[in-house]
């Protein structure tokens, strides 16, 4: 099958823990790795961000990343990129004219604009993943959403409108189901997980002599609940936290969060490590008693997964994704979000407990091995499309 893949600002090459880089490169990078590997053609089209780019560059497994020059060829915010996706619709449409993909799955709502304009004076099928919706982001940040005004109008003109949509999980189903979204159009198959990279077996990195670790792994934006945690921790005696992730474009977040731990007393408990290299992630994450994820809404959420293959357990908000891959008493706590008291609670259960940590370990790591790796993840995404190349296809004009 050949197979186009569409993600205009999460290009599989980037280097993670920017403001836009995060899991959907992850998990368009495995996803694409893992269908090629099973003799499929993949090509990702992204948005091309830096004149330096050739316009094509080959990954591992045979995927192919096509770098699109539409609008300026830098970095640009993602809730900006609009403008220029008639142009990247229009780069599209000439390059499948050309070599005509079978289907095309496009990865968050601008992608699917794009894709869904270029594909259907083509016939091609279109299958669209949101990652994150707008209606969930306008409900949580209110005033400080800086999606687009047309944004939830467009995601419910493309639920409608593309031959199907897969969504990572059933909270995302449901919200979809909500927006109208035909239920027959809709398949769930998770974001996954690299198996080889995060496993319990692998070197740790080496604690710095404290009791106990508590890890964040995350991206510097004030939803993802990384105050809370910070609140939590005079709670936790004899505990340090290292906190991960951010860039220098996430300076206001890491100065608002350093403010936070000053009022609360935990200066020399705390770590800001900033970016970390990929190949980091899993002896860090192996390194901790405890993994926290505790965002306020999460449309998937990867590191609480990651960690879990590493056999960490995991307290983790009962938002989003987190709700399908962390099951309570199982392979992790699950905690309201924005509450730092049920937060503190979580992780001194948790640490004041060995044996407890263990049972939750081994059970993660097992769940994670049994139902979230990219060969397995894979082939569930491959069966959707077979399922609408197969089927007749009607194409169905976008109305603007």
């Amino acid at each position: 099958m050949k197979v186009a893949m569409v993600s205009e600002h999460a290009s599989p090459l980037a280097v993670l823990g920017g403001a836009d880089a995060g899991g959907q490169n992850v998990h368009v990078a495995a996803l694409s790795d893992a269908i090629a590997r099973r003799g499929n053609r993949v090509c990702v089209h992204t948005r091309c961000d830096d004149p330096g780019l050739p316009r094509q560059v080959s990954m591992t497994g045979g995927v192919v990343v096509d770098h699109v020059r539409a609008g300026p060829a830098c970095s640009i915010p993602k809730d900006l990129l609009l403008p220029h996706m008639d142009e990247f619709a229009q780069r599209l449409y000439e390059s499948w004219s050309i070599d005509t993909p079978d289907v095309v799955h496009a990865h968050f709502w601008m992608s699917g604009r794009a894709a869904l304009a270029a594909a259907a004076p083509l016939g091609i099928p279109v299958l669209q993943t949101f990652h994150a919706l707008g209606v969930v982001k306008r409900r949580h940040q209110a005033q400080a959403d800086t999606s687009p005004p047309c944004r939830i109008d467009e995601e419910t003109r493309i639920l409608r409108t593309s031959a199907g949509v897969i969504a990572t999980c059933s909270d995302e189903m449901f919200e979809l189901l909500r927006l109208g979204a035909d239920p027959s159009h809709i398949e769930v198959v998770p974001c996954g997980v690299d198996l080889d990279r995060f496993c319990p077996d692998g070197p740790a990195e080496r604690q710095t002599g404290r009791t106990r670790r508590i890890v964040v792994v995350s991206r510097m934006v004030p939803r993802k609940g990384i105050d809370d945690v910070i609140r939590a921790l005079p709670d936790i005696v004899g505990a340090e936290l290292v906190i991960a992730g951010g860039d220098d474009g996430d300076e206001p977040e890491r100065h608002r969060l350093e403010g936070i731990v000053r009022d609360a007393g935990v200066d020399t408990r705390v770590q800001f490590r900033g970016r970390v290299g990929r190949h980091e992630v899993p002896g860090l994450l192996r390194s901790a008693d405890v993994v926290a994820c505790t965002p306020w809404y999460e449309p998937f959420g990867i590191v609480p997964l990651e960690a879990m293959a590493c056999g960490v357990p995991v307290v983790a908000s009962a938002v989003g994704g987190l709700v399908d891959t962390v099951v309570h008493r199982v392979t992790g706590l699950h905690v309201p979000p924005r509450s730092p008291d049920r937060i503190a609670d979580a992780l001194c259960e948790l640490l004041a407990s060995g044996a407890l940590r263990r049972s939750l370990a081994q059970a993660g790591a097992r769940r994670a091995r049994a139902r979230y790796g990219w060969n397995r993840i894979a082939g569930a995404t491959l069966r959707v499309y077979e399922n609408v190349v197969e089927r007749p296809y009607i194409v169905r004009e976008m109305r603007r």
